[in-house]
């Protein structure tokens, strides 16, 4: 892969071989990001489990205290009062068995977050084979399956990010931005890698922190010492 001047000149001043503290890593991610734009600062935490297993499965929610510098928009499948209650809390589209042709046949997929009220997930079943390779089905450890649509729109737009593994036992979540500053970046770290070590299974064994590593969109990989993140 090609990469170019700005990216090979930041690269420069990441020392591969060093683990850096958390917020050594967060001074350099904003000192090497160069781009245009806002760049989103993302973490990468592997972990010392086999996701193959369902016992050795990671995965929650956790609202961030700075929210994610991403405005989110939210799609409800609700019935009854649950419609006015989303629309209320700030749900950017709400609805039920109507909108299953719309995405089904005609690809709509203009929303980030998809939650429903357990009544309407044989409705959002149908549906599965779109929403799940995209990684939008509700889903109950997430807190995307609820009766309480209000709370659940409402930590979304707050910020409320998901987090699980990916078939390499790695979870990849964006933390914030780089305008945000080091304080607010480690604060959403710590409350996301807090969540992470709560949620460590326990068929797990030997060591569940691998590697972390954190990157602005257009940066290189900076690590962080696992042995210095804080429960």
């Amino acid at each position: 892969m090609k990469r170019g001047k700005k990216y090979i000149e930041a690269a420069k001043l990441v020392d591969r071989t060093t683990l850096y503290e958390p917020k050594e890593a967060f001074d350099l991610v904003q000192k090497i990001a160069t781009a245009k734009f806002d760049e989103t600062v993302e973490a990468h935490i592997r972990l010392g489990v086999d996701s193959r297993h369902a016992d050795q499965q990671v995965r929650g929610a956790v609202v961030l205290p700075h929210g994610t510098g991403k405005s989110v928009k939210v799609l409800v499948f609700a019935k009854g009062d649950k419609l006015k209650e989303a629309e209320d809390a700030g749900a950017d589209y709400v609805g039920g068995e109507e909108l299953i042709p719309k995405i089904q046949n005609e690809g709509w997929l203009d929303f980030d977050v998809v939650v429903a009220t357990p009544d309407m997930m044989a409705v959002v079943g149908r549906i599965g084979r779109v929403l799940g390779p995209k990684g939008l089905m509700p889903n109950p450890k997430a807190g995307t399956v609820t009766m309480d649509v209000a709370k659940a729109v409402k930590d979304i737009k707050a910020g409320k990010i998901e987090y699980r593994l990916d078939k390499t036992n790695i979870i990849h979540v964006p933390i914030g931005k780089v305008s945000f500053g080091t304080e607010k970046l480690l604060d959403n770290f710590q409350t996301l890698m807090s969540a992470i070590i709560k949620a460590k299974p326990a068929a797990a064994k030997g060591q569940y922190l691998k590697s972390i590593s954190v990157s602005s969109t257009m940066g290189p990989g900076i690590k962080i010492n696992p042995l210095k993140v804080e429960a």
